[in-house]
C-alpha cells in the first residue's frame, strides 16, 4: 500500500492534527481546505519537520463540483491517493424553521454530498489496486436526533450509516472504511456553528487526542470508533433502551444554551 493521504478540512482542528500524525509517520499528503494561507503554513511546517511532500489544493466543498475538481487536480498531478480522510464539516444552531435554509443546504453539501462524491471518485482506484483506507469523521451526534441542530445531527447519522455500509461492501477486499464518532472536541467548530454558551463544550477533548484515536482506528480497519468509553457506553447500552421521546428531550436539553 502506498502512503499518500488526502485530508479535507486540513487547515485546522482534527484535520490538521491528522495531517501531522500522518506526516510524522513519513506519509505524503494532499491538504484540502478553503484557506490557502493556513494550508501553506501547514505544508511548510510538515515538510520542514518531517521531510515529506505535501500538496495544497484550495477548494470549497460547499460547491457542487468541488469533489470532481479535487480529483481532477490529483489525477493531473499524478498523485495516487491511498488514504482518504473525509474530515471537513460544520454545524449550526437553532430551530430548523428559523434557520437560513441556504446555510443548512450548504451544510448538507459539505457533510454528505461532497463526502460521498470524494469517496466514490477515490474508492474506485483503491478497489482496483485492492488497497486503501478511508476515514470518515462523523460524531456521536450521528446516533440520535438533535433538536436545535436537526440538520447537523442528521448529516452525521448519514455518514455513520454510509461508512458502515460501504465497509461491508468492501469486506472481500483489502480496502477499509472507518467512521470516527467523537463527542465534544475543542476546535473552531463551536464558534463557526454559533454554539458558544453550551456547557457540553467545557470538557471538550483536544483535537490532537481525537485525531490520534481516529487515525489509529483507521489504520487497524475498525468499523466505528468513539473516542470516549463513557460516550460509547451511553450510545450502545443506554440510549437504545430508552423511549424515543426521552432521548429527544435529553438531546434538546444537552443542546440548549445557558
Amino acid at each position: 500500500m502506498g502512503n499518500t493521504a488526502l485530508v479535507t478540512g486540513a487547515s485546522s482542528g482534527i484535520g490538521a492534527e491528522i495531517a501531522r500524525l500522518h506526516a510524522a509517520k513519513g506519509g505524503y499528503l494532499v491538504l484540502v481546505a478553503r484557506r490557502e494561507s493556513a494550508l501553506n503554513e501547514l505544508k511548510s511546517e510538515l515538510e520542514n519537520a518531517y521531510g515529506i511532500k505535501a500538496t495544497v489544493i484550495v477548494a470549497d466543498l460547499e460547491q457542487p463540483n468541488s469533489a470532481e475538481n479535487i480529483f481532477s487536480a490529483t489525477e493531473a498531478a499524478g498523485i495516487q491517493i491511498d488514504i482518504l480522510i473525509n474530515n471537513a464539516g460544520f454545524g449550526g444552531y437553532g430551530k430548523f424553521h428559523e434557520r437560513d435554509l441556504a446555510k443548512d443546504q450548504a451544510m448538507m453539501q459539505v457533510n454528505m454530498v461532497s463526502l460521498v462524491n470524494l469517496t466514490h471518485l477515490y474508492l474506485q482506484g483503491m478497489v482496483s489496486r485492492n488497497s486503501g483506507k478511508i476515514l470518515h469523521v462523523a460524531s456521536t451526534a450521528g446516533f440520535l436526533p438533535g433538536p436545535l441542530q436537526a440538520v447537523y445531527f442528521a448529516t452525521k447519522a448519514f455518514v455513520v450509516s454510509f461508512s458502515q455500509a460501504i465497509s461491508q461492501e468492501l469486506s472481500d477486499t483489502n480496502v477499509t472504511s472507518t467512521v470516527l464518532c467523537p463527542g465534544a472536541v475543542a476546535t473552531g467548530f463551536v464558534a463557526a456553528g454559533n454554539l458558544e454558551g453550551n456547557s457540553m463544550w467545557d470538557n471538550a477533548a483536544s483535537a490532537k487526542s481525537v485525531a490520534e484515536c481516529g487515525y489509529n482506528a483507521m489504520m487497524k480497519g475498525d468499523l466505528v470508533k468513539i473516542n470516549e468509553r463513557s460516550l460509547s457506553f451511553m450510545v450502545n447500552w443506554v440510549m437504545p433502551f430508552l423511549p424515543r421521546k426521552t432521548v429527544l428531550k435529553m438531546s434538546q436539553k444537552t443542546m440548549e444554551k445557558s
